[in-house]
């Protein structure tokens, strides 16, 4: 019994480690389906998401690239992401090379299927930009804050709106890491819901901005990916 319960802490104190390096598995039986997305992840799946993204608070819109990390099964052809009225303006491997893609069409539940031919790629770089009006983006305007003297920006990706976002595979059971760069004018300050970088005081930008960067290792439902900028100023509440 003592062998078997040193055995299982030392599973424990490993599994971490194991996880950072794995991704995360999926089910694939076929109650397991997701219907609220277009996603086939067992042909090929989103296993990380890099964004670079500028927030513009007068056209209300996010702008920038995602890189995405695909792990694709033997003879893949092609990976569907989830869309939702974002404007794509192109998608190419990591050396540069463009793909083809094609936008399905709209259903108000779900959004758009994003096909995109590999290739071969193993790594998608998408050129975009979202709507004013994206479901999961809350622009407000400075007279609905507390200060009433900035604007702010929060989003709200449950159950599937980060799609209108983040062009990727918009299911809990797709587990993705991710990491940011978000750029921001220099008098407000972006967190997310991971691990801060550089301090968490951003660096300066061009054109009077500042960004500030993000990650998070673990994978997670791509839903958990979350973000605001505003005015905001960091209090501690205890000692943790």
């Amino acid at each position: 019994m003592r062998l078997l319960l040193a055995a299982f802490a030392a599973a424990l104190c490993v599994a971490p480690t194991v996880a950072q390096q794995i991704p995360a598995p999926i089910l694939t039986t076929p109650e397991a389906k997701d219907a609220w997305t277009h996603a086939r992840p067992d042909v090929a799946r989103v296993t990380h998401v890099a964004l670079v993204l500028r927030a513009d608070f007068v056209a209300k819109t996010l702008a920038g690239t995602a890189t995405l990390d695909v792990l694709a099964a033997k003879g893949a052809r092609e990976i569907v992401l989830d869309v939702d009225d974002l404007a794509i303006r192109s998608i190419t491997d990591a050396a540069g090379k463009k793909l083809r893609y094609v936008i399905g069409p709209d259903s108000p539940d779900l959004g758009q299927a994003l096909t995109v031919q590999l290739n071969g790629a193993r790594r998608l770089v998408v050129t975009y930009s979202t709507r004013p009006g994206a479901t999961a983006l809350q622009w407000l305007a400075p007279e609905l804050t507390g200060g009433k003297r900035k604007p702010y920006l929060f989003s709200q990706g449950q159950p599937i709106n980060n799609r209108s976002w983040i062009p990727t595979q918009d299911s809990p059971g797709i587990r993705q890491t991710w990491e940011a760069r978000i750029t921001v004018p220099a008098d407000l300050v972006a967190v997310m819901s991971g691990e801060r970088l550089d301090g968490g005081t951003g660096r300066p930008a061009a054109r009077g901005e500042h960004s500030f960067r993000f990650r998070m290792d673990k994978p997670v439902p791509p839903y958990l990916i979350a973000m605001a900028v505003g005015d905001l100023a960091f209090k501690s509440v205890g000692t943790r």
